[in-house]
């Protein structure tokens, strides 16, 4: 019976929890996904390669809500199980209180592992992934790139300038100006039109004249029609890889190399000034293990009696606590430092903190059974 009652509790937990996580990841991947639009229409880029980008951050997305989600849900159902009386069978079968804070401890575990799963496994790949697809895509929609009488530069070595769009989509006295290391060229038409010949964008110029540059050779050529390759080019979107993306295992690998004279390239490690990968690791393995302190917080509303003449006024105390803990564990990661010694503190404050949480709660049933 005591399964029973404690598979119920938990199932109501976790369904109010996924119902939670899923609607809060999903209106902040909505306001992202609106975000990330630029990717279409200031860098050209299809739509193919903006929706793997916005939805590969959902795994980041799901990381960042679960631990307001957890507690919410947690703290929600709890509290509903008081108000209703629901409790009473737990008391009523003699299940101690202790025995729930334990059955919910040992559960957070599991929480804790799918969690660093999730931010040093899950989160990384599908970052690199995302990031990948950027710097492998081509700039596709380059009539969206151009706005009459803004110089247009976000490709990458090349400046578009034109008067005017007419209804037919074609561009009235266009100014071109591609670039290279050693080289230039500018070329002014009348008109220009975009064409697609086969895999290819073309923009074909009307009635114009191309001024060259290479190496110091100058030349100059007028033309009646003209093709304007817009293939292999690339917009100025910052691409390179980003200590984000690096795998757990390259980071602790950066780490040790900190503390003997193996050399190690690894993309992104700064021996000199380390703090952001150490930053990257406490985020990745050591900011999941407040969760359990979150399900501890909020499993002591099973143990206040609604007939507490304090009841709100600890719930409301309970709440604001484990909002500050979520605050506090974001916070945090700014006082990261860059030598490990100095970071220990930060590494050790989430398992500290269960430990007092866990042994003040210990002590109060172990020796006073009825919660007063």
């Amino acid at each position: 019976m005591k399964k029973i009652i404690f598979k119920k509790l938990l199932s109501d937990c976790l369904i109010f929890f996924l119902v939670t996580l899923l609607g809060i990841s999903s209106i902040i991947w909505v306001f992202q996904a609106v975000n990330f639009l630029d990717i279409i229409i200031e860098d050209g880029r299809n739509y193919s390669v903006y929706m793997n980008y916005t939805l590969l951050n959902i795994p980041k997305i799901v990381t960042k809500v679960l631990p307001f989600c957890i507690f919410f849900s947690f703290s929600y159902v709890f509290i509903k199980y008081e108000m209703n009386n629901e409790l009473m069978i737990f008391w009523n079968h003699g299940i101690e209180k202790l025995s729930v804070i334990n059955f919910f401890l040992l559960f957070s575990l599991i929480l804790l592992a799918g969690q660093i799963f999730l931010t040093s496994i899950v989160v990384p790949k599908s970052e690199e992934i995302s990031r990948s697809g950027l710097r492998t895509s081509d700039v596709d929609y380059f009539e969206g790139l151009i706005k009459p009488k803004k110089f247009n530069d976000t490709i990458k070595g090349l400046t578009i300038y034109t008067d005017d769009k007419n209804k037919n989509n074609e561009l009235i006295n266009i100014y071109i100006k591609k670039a290279t290391e050693n080289s230039f060229q500018i070329t002014y038409a009348k008109k220009g039109v975009f064409e697609n010949r086969g895999n290819n964008k073309i923009l074909v110029l009307y009635d114009g004249q191309t001024l060259s540059s290479t190496q110091g050779k100058i030349t100059n050529f007028s033309f009646s029609k003209s093709d304007f390759g817009l293939g292999d080019m690339n917009s100025h979107m910052v691409v390179h890889k980003k200590l984000q993306e690096q795998p757990t295992e390259s980071l602790i690998n950066c780490i040790k190399s900190l503390f003997n004279s193996e050399k190690i390239e690894i993309i992104n490690c700064n021996k000199d000034n380390p703090r952001n990968v150490y930053r990257e690791l406490i985020e990745r393995l050591i900011n999941p293990f407040y969760l359990p302190l979150l399900i501890l917080i909020s499993s002591i509303n099973l143990l206040i009696p609604k007939e507490n003449i304090n009841y709100l006024k600890i719930r409301f105390l309970i709440f604001i606590i484990g909002i500050l803990i979520i605050i506090i564990s974001e916070s945090l990661l700014g006082y990261v430092d860059k030598t490990l010694s100095k970071n220990l503190f930060l590494i050790f404050i989430p398992m500290i903190s269960v430990l007092l949480i866990y042994s003040i709660l210990f002590y109060k049933f172990k020796f006073n059974k009825y919660l007063k």
